[in-house]
């Protein structure tokens, strides 16, 4: 039986792929994994049980990933299952920017109670809402990845010129991007040419304040921008010193903060480009998935702070290990299980920056002693043993 600890309301078609042989609570006193979705966990003091987190979302910034590593815990994100939902409100994201929707709505509630008067009075105030199409116009894309590639081909397929840059694009995603976006070479090349410019990128000490007001100086006039990945990627101080001269036309976030709300030009949403039953119900699904893979067989799927490890099915006893990425660390393994007369049927090893991942298919006793053994390693930091 494992037990799995649910720090926010989980969507039951998630929970329900688990199965009998798993105990979903809200609380537990030794969960051998954790499924959360917004839930701070950063001053949670994580169990020794603990083997494994999912994010039931994209964005782990509520996880302390660096402290999970050192402590041997898995942690796994749901890269993808949300994108179209995020996909939707960025095109609306797009819309509103462009045709003041947002204030005409405001300005339309005013009128209430002026009886006859309303078709006139709309007639004679409409144009002070008026804005462009987004047809014909160009938007840069910044981050290909789920979200990006679908707003891209979904912006393209609109009628508008799309700009997409991401240096780092896995092999899958190029095959998703449409072969009409026009690939950048820089961030640069979208603030020169693109009308509006929308951030899919993560949050970290590189594009923390990637858009400045350096960067704002280097875009179009009037340029619109969205930011439905995190608050912190675009300085709003910056963004209102813009918005003030009309170097900014609209700025649409996602992730509203104090000092961006109330601003005029500023349309803050909160945070609902994920808050949707059918991205709830694929982001747990998702999640349930790779905790059960992981608990029962040892293969790592969509983890942030380890790599991806097919370990295939369990034919035999399975040794998992996470060590630190350093040398002579594979020798030591074999040689402790080889020490125990244990046979090695298969061994797969693989790395991510400073933290790797082994699996060893073993034909023999996996006693205590041998565990000991291994866990004794300079560099390890879990050990488990999965018995067929």
């Amino acid at each position: 039986m494992y037990n799995i600890l649910t720090l926010n309301k989980i969507a039951a078609v998630g929970l329900d792929r688990l199965g009998s042989n798993y105990n979903c609570a809200e609380t537990q006193d030794a969960p051998d994994a954790v499924i959360v979705r917004s839930a701070s966990m950063h001053d949670t003091e994580m169990p020794a049980s603990l083997l494994a987190i999912a994010r039931a979302g994209a964005g782990v910034n509520n996880i302390p990933v660096d402290k999970c590593a050192e402590q041997g815990i898995v942690v796994f994100n749901t890269p993808g299952a949300n994108a179209n939902a995020v996909k939707e409100l960025v095109l609306a994201g797009l819309l509103l920017s462009s045709r003041k929707v947002v204030p005409a709505i405001e300005w339309a509630k005013t009128l209430k109670g002026k009886g006859d008067e309303v078709d006139k009075l709309v007639e004679k105030g409409k144009s002070q809402f008026a804005g462009p199409e987004i047809k014909g116009k160009k938007l840069g894309v910044i981050g290909l990845g789920a979200i990006g590639i679908m707003v891209a081909n979904t912006a393209k397929s609109l009628g508008m010129e799309v700009y997409g840059y991401d240096p780092f694009m896995s092999l899958d995603a190029a095959w998703s991007l449409s072969r009409s976006i026009n690939h950048a070479k820089s961030t640069k090349e979208i603030f020169d040419e693109c009308d509006y410019i929308t951030i899919h990128v993560p949050l970290n000490a590189e594009t923390k304040n990637m858009v400045n007001s350096e960067t704002i100086a280097q875009m179009k006039d009037g340029v619109r921008i969205l930011n439905f990945s995190r608050a912190a990627l675009v300085d709003s101080s910056a963004i209102k010193d813009a918005l003030a001269a009309g170097k900014v036309s609209a700025y649409v976030v996602d992730f509203p903060t104090d000092d961006v709300l109330d601003v005029e030009g500023i349309i803050a949403i909160p945070h609902l480009g994920a808050s949707t039953p059918e991205s709830e119900d694929n982001c747990a699904v998702m999640a349930a998935d790779e905790v059960k893979l992981f608990l029962e067989t040892g293969s790592i799927k969509n983890s942030v702070n380890l790599p991806d490890v097919d370990a295939g099915s369990i034919y035999v006893d399975r040794i998992c290990v996470i060590h630190r990425n350093i040398p002579n660390v594979l020798n030591q393994l074999s040689s402790a299980v080889s020490a125990a007369g244990i046979n090695i049927d298969n061994m797969l090893s693989k790395s991510k920056k400073d933290y790797a991942y082994t699996v060893m298919d073993c034909a023999g006793d996996i006693g205590d002693s041998v565990v000991d053994v291994i866990g004794a390693v300079e560099g390890v930091l879990r050990v488990r043993v999965i018995r067929k």
